[in-house]
């Protein structure tokens, strides 16, 4: 096991990371913005470096700068929780070459499963069906026209080297192909330095389903079942479920051998996230691999008992995962929603600012990731989220009925956030009968 990390990330997750770290015993080094600097999470660290101003592409992007802090530290690798460098492979492959140990898979592999095209063609190769489309990136937009057309509208258009529900865009006709080819390849260029577009199939009405994988230097990959990310805004999810309760113990397993299978064509060590999307007849189709851990990841840790930032230390550092597969189980149900510094009724804008009450829910069954506390300031530099509000209960209308009673008692204000919606999903008769799918909130929300 490591004796001294650093982690390049900040908030929630930098937090979540020093408290696996500390029950670990290992040394943690926490790096911050200007912006930063007063967040009491960076005092439980055993260090603490500032790599520069607010600015995210200065500070928490600042390749350099993080280094640089590592060297000084004389840490043995680099934490990168999610967002920002997590899924960058020029900074994975820069820490191997200073002789810092990365807690993610290798630069190839990440280079591999992060390219959605050549994705696609691995999970072929591990025999997962793939949403039909186009099997190399789109030259230009005839061509797109062409294989819209063969595939049938609708149809998607998205970044090979996206994220985020950036760098995509649902094509109905021809004539919106026009508007939409150039938008999406515009965004593209500007969220990830790389236009290449692809298409694909539009599925109507999907669930979209994630299994958790985790795999070790050894050869063993281990499923931590999958988890039920269906609800989300502008591809950004909001609420998630583990396990998804739609699913029989055959498409489940079949479900979760996929994903380990698609994985095991790489020599992927670390957490990695498989993402499916579900049709009306249950049938799923490879979308992505996550190739860091996700921000929901506390779902899959709750019903199977299992800490997987603590997994993600130990593979690592060269640790063989002891698990075998039938010792992970499934135990009841749990749902987290996303508690964003947001306004849902402008759209969900951004509600930076001080937070005046901050009144946290507790009681059985509840647990709250957070960083944020009364007078912590929401910052317009970097991601909204004020925390993850997580429930375990032992069905999944157990687990609703507790999940609105924390959301009212979870008081945030002035700020806007994401607690009114997410009470108002929970309550809607359509999520509680489980008959949701991805546009639940375009399509039931006002």
């Amino acid at each position: 096991m490591f004796s001294r990390i650093l982690i390049a990330n900040r908030g929630e997750i930098a937090l979540r990371i020093i408290r696996a770290c500390q029950e670990l015993g290992v040394e943690t080094v926490a790096v911050f913005s200007q912006a930063d600097k007063d967040a009491p999470y960076i005092r439980q660290a055993t260090e603490a470096v500032c790599i520069g101003p607010a600015n995210a592409a200065a500070s928490y992007l600042n390749i350099p700068a993080i280094i640089s802090a590592a060297e000084i530290t004389d840490v043995e690798a680099i934490h990168p929780g999610y967002g920002f460098l997590a899924e960058n492979d020029h900074f994975a492959e820069v820490c191997r070459d200073c002789g810092i140990g990365f807690i993610g898979p290798s630069p190839e592999a990440m280079r591999m499963l992060g390219n959605k095209i050549e994705a696609r063609e691995i999970a072929k190769k591990a025999k997962v069906d793939v949403v039909p489309g186009s099997k190399d990136a789109l030259k230009d937009e005839a061509e797109a026209l062409k294989m819209a057309n063969k595939l049938g509208y609708p149809v998607i258009l998205k970044a090979a080297a996206g994220g985020g529900g950036r760098g995509m865009r649902v094509v109905h006709n021809d004539i919106s192909m026009h508007g939409a080819f150039a938008a999406a390849r515009s965004e593209a260029e500007a969220c990830f330095n790389n236009g290449t577009l692809f298409i694909e199939k539009f599925i109507i009405e999907p669930r979209h389903i994630e299994v958790q994988v985790m795999t070790d230097s050894h050869g063993n990959a281990l499923h931590f079942y999958e988890r039920d990310c269906t609800i989300q805004r502008r591809h950004q999810k909001l609420i998630e479920e583990a396990p998804c309760g739609i699913l029989d113990d055959k498409t489940r397993e079949e479900l979760c051998r996929a994903a380990i299978r698609l994985v095991k064509q790489t020599e992927y060590v670390g957490a990695a996230t498989v993402e499916f999307l579900l049709d009306k007849n249950k049938n799923f189709f490879f979308i992505e691999v996550n190739t860091r851990i996700q921000v929901e990841h506390p779902v899959s840790e709750i019903v199977t008992g299992q800490d997987l930032i603590k997994w993600q230390l130990k593979v690592a550092s060269g640790e063989r995962i002891e698990l075998r597969q039938k010792d992970i189980k499934l135990n009841g149900a749990a749902i987290e929603c996303r508690i964003n510094a947001e306004d849902p009724a402008r759209d969900f804008a951004p509600s930076p600012g001080r937070i005046a009450e901050f009144i946290p829910p507790g009681g059985p069954g509840v647990r709250l990731d957070t960083h944020v506390h009364q007078g912590y300031v929401i910052s317009p530099y970097y991601d909204s989220m004020i925390g993850k509000l997580i429930v375990h209960r032992n069905s999944r209308d157990s687990a609703i009925n507790t999940m609105k009673r924390a959301l009212r008692e979870f008081k945030v204000s002035p700020v806007k956030t994401t607690i009114p919606v997410c009470l108002e999903i929970l309550r809607h008769n359509l999520y509680v009968e489980n008959n949701i799918d991805t546009s639940f909130i375009e399509k039931h929300m006002e």
